[in-house]
């Protein structure tokens, strides 16, 4: 069976982010994940998580300036120096971490990103990478949420991988993204579970809590489990209400 790992940039955000390691193990989880950690000492971070007994499995490389619409630097050619400066940066904390998956934001095509200079960065990165021990995670993310978005289908994201052909260059698959822009969400499990290292949920349409919406969880995660994925699965959604409030689906996987 999959463990699930609490993103605690989207769950217990009703508490200040240091305080999320300690919530998101009182609720029964045994691994976080979150997006960009760089505000905090990398150090410190990894005593919050060692003192509340959870695992960091996953978090993003910078993605450059949120703010002013940056989604990424993996893909953008005139970014390449900052996307492996931010590299370097996300593997000393992947290291002081214990953590062994970054997710490396590809970037919008109205920024510039391109598949070409994605592949190119990555089989770089993934070099870097590989001296970490680290993988490096690929995601495909639906044009709704994020419209212009460089990797944006799961057939896609297969042949950048390929190309790439680095061990350690991986899919991230988010059930919601997949459905969302695809469909299909049962049968892409099943068809993408060579090059998948890390799931993500959260239920369409409005990215809440599993067990309500569009997707059978149950039924999926079941599928996930026949593959033998045996990882994490992260609990990447927005509550509906409090986050804990909200955890009554855990009880279906107990």
């Amino acid at each position: 069976m999959p463990r699930f790992s609490a993103n605690i940039s989207f769950l217990f955000t009703e508490l200040p982010f240091k305080a999320r390691f300690q919530a998101a193990a009182d609720a029964g989880f045994k691994g976080v994940e979150f997006l960009f950690p760089y505000e905090d000492p990398a150090e410190e971070l990894a005593s919050l998580a060692k003192s509340a007994g959870v695992e960091v499995v996953l978090f993003n490389i910078w993605p450059g300036d949120w703010e002013a619409g940056d989604r990424g630097l993996a893909g953008v050619p005139d970014k390449a120096d900052e996307f492996f400066k931010r590299l370097d940066q996300a593997l000393r904390y992947a290291e002081a971490l214990g953590c062994s998956q970054l997710h490396a934001m590809a970037g919008l095509t109205t920024k510039g990103a391109n598949e070409a200079t994605l592949i190119a960065n990555l089989k770089t990165a993934a070099d870097k990478a590989a001296d970490y021990g680290v993988t490096l995670l690929t995601e495909p993310i639906n044009t709704r949420d994020m419209p212009g978005y460089l990797v944006t289908q799961t057939a896609q994201a297969r042949r950048i991988i390929e190309d790439v052909g680095k061990p350690n260059v991986r899919l991230q698959f988010d059930l919601y993204h997949r459905h969302i822009e695809e469909g299909s969400v049962a049968e892409a499990i099943g068809e993408f579970t060579d090059i998948t290292s890390h799931y993500q949920i959260a239920s369409p349409p409005d990215r809440g809590e599993p067990g309500e919406g569009e997707l059978d969880f149950q039924g999926l995660i079941a599928r996930i489990d026949a593959t033998g994925y045996d990882d994490w699965v992260g609990c990447e959604y927005r509550p509906r209400g409090e986050t804990v409030d909200g955890l009554t689906w855990l009880k279906l996987f107990a």
